[in-house]
C-alpha cells in the first residue's frame, strides 16, 4: 500500500466516521472531502469538481423538479384520495393498495417526497377508520423504499450505478430494467407486511390529532349555504357574450358572481370575475345567488342562460375548492366600515372577496343581509380565491381575520394542471425508454415543460432540489477516481475475492449485498453507491464475468434500508407519525432485508447473465 492509497483511505474512513456519528452535516462532509482530497496529489481540485458537471448529478436535480410538479398539481394527492376510496372496509386492501400507490409513485419521484405527501393521507385515512397510525406508517415507509427498485430514476444510487458502467464502456440499463426485480420485491413486501403488522408495538401517537378548526363544511351548514348555490352557461346566442362584467349589473338581481370556468381539457381554467373581464360563449358561472328566484329566472331568460345542474349532496363548490375558499374576518373598533351596508363596503372592488354571511355575535343574518349596517365586532363571512384570502390576513385595518379553514392547507400551488404535469411525466418517460435523445436530456425537457404549463415556478423548482443530496454525490464521487488511480478499488476486490472464491459469483452476489446493505446502516445509501458501485464492476472484470449483474445487486441493496430508523430518511419521516420504537425496524426491517437479499440473488443470474 502507497502513501497516497493510505491517505485516501484514511480520508474515506473519516467520512465514514462522520457520517455514522451524524456530525457534521452529511452535506458538509461532501464539501470537506472535495476540498480535502485534491491534497492528497491523487486528483486535480477540477478533477475534484467535475462531479458538478457529471451528467448523473443533472438528471438527479432535474428529477427533483418533475417530481415537483406531480405534487404541486395534486397528482400525488388524487391518488391518495383513490386509495381511500377503493380501499373499503378491508385493512388488508388497505395496506396492500398502499403500498402498490406509494411503490407506483415512487417509481418516477423522490421516495421521500412520496412519503411526506403519504403521511396526512395515512393519517386522516386512520383517523376515519379508527386505526392506530402505526399499522400503516411501516407499510408505508418500506413500499416507499421499494420503490427505489421499480424504474432507473427511481432512486439517487440507480443513477449512480448506471453512470458507473457508462462510464467504463459497458452497456447501461434501460428504463425498466429495474422493474423485474421490484414488481416481486413488492409483492412479497405486501405479504410480509400483512404478517409483520401484528408485531409491531407502537404506541398511540398524537400526531394525527389537532384541535378542532372549522372547514368549509362547517361554514355551509353555519350560514345555510348549499341552496344559494348556482351555475349557468352562457350560449352562443346569449347577450351576454362580449360584454363587460360591470355592463351587466349581475348583483341587481341578487347574483354575487364568483368565478367563471373557461376553456375545458388542457385548456380549462378558473377565472376571477373582475369588472373589466368579458364573457365568452362557453363560460360557466359560479354564482352566489342570495334572496328570490324570481329575478335569477328573470336574468336567464333575458341573457338566455342555461342551468347547469348542481352537485348532489350539501355542498357549496366543493369541487372548487382548490380555487374558492372561505374566510371569517371581524371589524374592529377603528374599522372605516362601520355603519355601512355590505354593498357600500365594495368589497369586491377593495379586497377581490365576497360577503356572503353576516354575524351579530352568534346570531347569523339570514334575512335582508345586503341591508343590514355593519357594526363593531360582527362577523362577515367572505367568499373568493385563496389568493386573495393571504392576502387579506395582511389587512388589519378594516377588518380581522378571526377562522381560515382547515381546508386552506390542503389547497395546491397549481391546481387544474394535474393532466399537464401526467403528460409530461408520460413524455419525459417515452423519450427514456425510446432512448431517442439520453436521459438526462429528457429530464431536462420534461423540467421546462412543467414550467411552461404552469406546474412549476422558478422558486419552487430550485425549492425542490435536494441540493444536500447533490453535494452529497460531487462531494463523493473524486473517492471513486482516487481509488482507482491508487489501487484502493483493485485491493478492496481482491479481498473480497479472496476472501469469498473467484469460482463462486453468487457468494460473491452475497458478499456484496452483504457490505452495500450493511454499509448503508452507518452512511446514506447515495453514498454507499457510489462506493460501492466501481468495487462491484473491479471484482466482476477481475473474475472475467459481466459487471451488469454486480452493478444491478449493489443498487438494490442500497434501497433496501429497512432495518434501522436511520437507515433512511424516509424511515425518519415515519417514527414520529406511527409511534415506533428502534427495536420496531429492527423486528420488521431485518426479516425483510433477508428476504430481499435472498429474492435478489437468486433473480439478478437469471435476468441478467453473469457472462461476458
Amino acid at each position: 500500500m502507497n502513501y497516497q492509497l493510505a491517505l485516501v483511505l484514511f480520508l474515506l474512513l473519516t467520512a465514514v466516521t462522520m457520517f455514522a456519528i451524524n456530525k457534521p452535516r452529511f452535506d458538509a462532509v461532501g464539501l470537506l472531502m472535495l476540498v480535502a482530497m485534491p491534497f492528497t496529489g491523487v486528483i486535480t481540485m477540477n478533477e475534484a469538481l467535475a462531479g458538478f458537471s457529471d451528467s448523473s448529478v443533472i438528471l438527479i436535480a432535474a428529477l427533483f423538479v418533475i417530481g415537483e410538479g406531480l405534487v404541486r398539481t395534486g397528482v400525488a394527492r388524487q391518488v391518495g384520495d383513490w386509495l381511500d376510496a377503493k380501499a373499503g372496509a378491508s385493512e388488508s386492501r388497505l395496506l396492500a393498495l398502499l403500498m402498490v400507490a406509494v411503490a407506483g409513485l415512487g417509481a418516477f419521484m423522490s421516495s421521500t417526497a412520496v412519503v411526506a405527501i403519504f403521511i396526512p393521507v395515512v393519517l386522516r385515512i386512520s383517523q376515519n377508520r379508527s386505526l392506530p397510525p402505526g399499522r400503516l406508517m411501516m407499510p408505508l415507509s418500506v413500499a416507499a423504499l421499494i420503490s427505489g427498485m421499480m424504474t432507473l430514476i427511481a432512486t439517487a444510487p440507480n443513477l449512480i450505478v448506471n453512470a458507473e458502467l457508462s462510464r467504463h464502456g459497458i452497456e447501461a440499463f434501460s428504463f425498466f430494467s429495474f422493474t423485474p426485480f421490484g414488481l416481486p420485491v413488492l409483492a412479497l413486501g405486501i405479504v410480509y407486511m400483512l404478517v409483520a403488522r401484528k408485531t409491531l408495538t407502537a404506541q398511540a401517537t398524537d400526531a394525527g390529532k389537532s384541535p378542532h378548526r372549522f372547514t368549509l363544511g362547517d361554514w355551509i351548514e353555519r350560514y345555510n349555504l348549499a341552496a344559494r348555490e348556482r351555475r349557468f352557461l352562457v350560449t352562443e346566442h346569449s347577450a351576454m357574450v362580449g360584454k363587460r362584467l360591470d355592463e351587466l349589473q349581475l348583483r341587481r338581481a341578487g347574483v354575487n358572481l364568483l368565478a367563471i370556468e373557461r376553456g375545458s381539457g388542457l385548456s380549462a381554467e378558473v377565472l376571477r370575475p373582475m369588472p373589466h373581464t368579458r364573457i365568452e360563449a362557453g363560460d360557466t358561472l359560479l354564482a352566489d345567488v342570495n334572496g328570490s328566484e324570481t329575478p335569477f329566472e328573470a336574468l336567464c331568460q333575458t341573457y338566455s342562460l342555461e342551468v347547469r345542474p348542481l352537485q348532489q349532496g350539501n355542498d357549496y363548490f366543493n369541487d372548487r375548492s382548490q380555487e374558492i375558499g372561505m374566510v371569517e374576518v371581524i371589524l374592529p373598533a377603528e374599522s372605516s366600515l362601520l355603519g355601512q351596508t355590505i354593498p357600500e363596503a365594495q368589497l369586491r372592488s377593495e379586497y377581490g372577496l365576497t360577503a356572503i354571511g353576516l354575524r351579530h355575535g352568534t346570531q347569523v343574518v339570514t334575512d335582508h343581509l345586503l341591508v343590514e349596517k355593519l357594526k363593531q365586532g360582527d362577523t362577515l363571512l367572505l367568499v373568493g380565491f385563496w389568493s386573495d384570502i393571504s392576502d387579506l390576513r395582511n389587512n388589519t385595518a378594516d377588518m380581522v381575520v378571526l377562522n381560515i379553514p382547515s381546508d386552506f392547507e390542503a389547497v395546491l400551488p397549481a391546481p387544474g394542471r394535474a393532466r399537464r404535469a401526467l403528460a409530461v411525466l408520460g413524455l419525459t418517460v417515452l423519450l427514456m425508454i425510446t432512448g431517442v435523445v439520453p436521459n438526462v436530456h429528457a429530464a431536462l425537457i420534461g423540467c421546462l415543460l412543467m414550467g411552461l404549463l404552469g406546474c412549476v415556478n422558478f422558486n419552487s423548482a430550485y425549492a425542490s432540489i435536494s441540493w444536500k443530496t447533490l453535494v452529497l454525490i460531487v462531494g463523493m464521487l473524486p473517492f471513486s477516481l482516487a481509488l482507482q488511480r491508487t489501487g484502493g478499488i483493485d485491493l478492496i476486490a481482491g479481498a473480497v475475492i479472496d476472501i469469498v472464491g473467484a469460482h463462486s459469483p453468487y457468494l460473491i452476489l452475497a458478499a456484496l449485498f452483504a457490505i452495500t446493505a450493511l454499509l448503508g446502516l452507518f452512511i446514506s445509501n447515495t453514498a454507499t453507491a457510489v462506493l460501492m458501485a466501481p468495487i462491484a464492476v473491479a471484482i466482476a472484470q477481475d473474475i472475467g464475468e459481466s459487471p451488469r449483474p454486480f452493478a444491478m445487486i449493489v443498487a438494490l441493496a442500497a434501497s433496501t434500508a429497512f432495518m434501522t430508523p436511520v437507515s433512511s430518511p424516509v424511515n425518519m419521516l415515519v417514527v414520529g407519525p406511527g409511534g415506533y420504537s428502534f427495536g420496531d425496524f429492527v423486528k420488521v426491517g431485518v426479516p425483510l432485508s433477508i428476504i430481499v437479499a435472498i429474492v435478489s440473488i437468486m433473480l439478478v443470474p437469471l435476468l441478467i447473465p453473469l457472462g461476458q
